[in-house]
């Protein structure tokens, strides 16, 4: 089963996938659509002028090519990626937990310390694939601020559920929750 959309001007298929019993999701994947993720980075800039942020931060991993994109498309020199873990080359690294419907359990987010001194005192503007219970976008802003920056913006290409209810996201387009057979909750 699938869920028929348009997305930043693209049409897609959407494949529907099992969470609980009685829960499925829309499964919006970016990695390896070249072409719907430099339109959704397209139409992302837009709903945040440039000069209301001074760098992009998003979790790991789904999102990594949009911020690249957006990056890229605004030749902001640098953006900022939470990894799920830390890394070597993290030097001491600062972390938060999250929790997140498409991931078992608690994950943590990492930013090494280097990065954390470059957001001191900085606006940051989180950017995220899909914004559904919202734990993802907490946790990046704990981090933010964790860090000593300040986050003066959250994005999102679609707004899963009841969060395209939230008006501290801005977001591309709302995403409807499933039933198991296929039809919209």
């Amino acid at each position: 089963m699938t869920y028929s959309m348009d997305i930043a001007g693209l049409h897609r298929e959407l494949p529907l996938c099992r969470i609980t019993d009685d829960l499925y999701i829309a499964a919006f994947i970016c990695f390896g659509d070249a072409e719907l993720t430099t339109a959704c980075a397209e139409q992302l800039l837009k709903l945040v002028p440039a000069e209301d942020y001074d760098y992009m931060l998003t979790a790991e991993a789904k999102s990594i090519p949009l911020i690249h994109e957006m990056a890229r498309q605004s030749n902001a020199p640098k953006y900022f990626i939470a990894r799920k873990g830390p890394k070597a080359y993290m030097p001491d690294p600062i972390f938060v937990e999250d929790r997140s419907i498409t991931t078992a359990g608690t994950q943590r987010l990492y930013l090494g310390s280097d990065d954390a001194a470059i957001i001191r005192g900085k606006r940051v503007l989180l950017v995220d694939d899909v914004i559904s219970t919202g734990g993802s976008l907490k946790a990046m802003e704990e981090l933010v601020n964790l860090a000593g920056g300040t986050v003066t913006g959250r994005i999102a290409v679609l707004a899963e559920g009841d969060a395209a209810e939230r008006d501290d996201v801005k977001f591309l387009a709302p995403l409807p929750l499933f039933n198991a057979d296929g039809t919209i909750k």
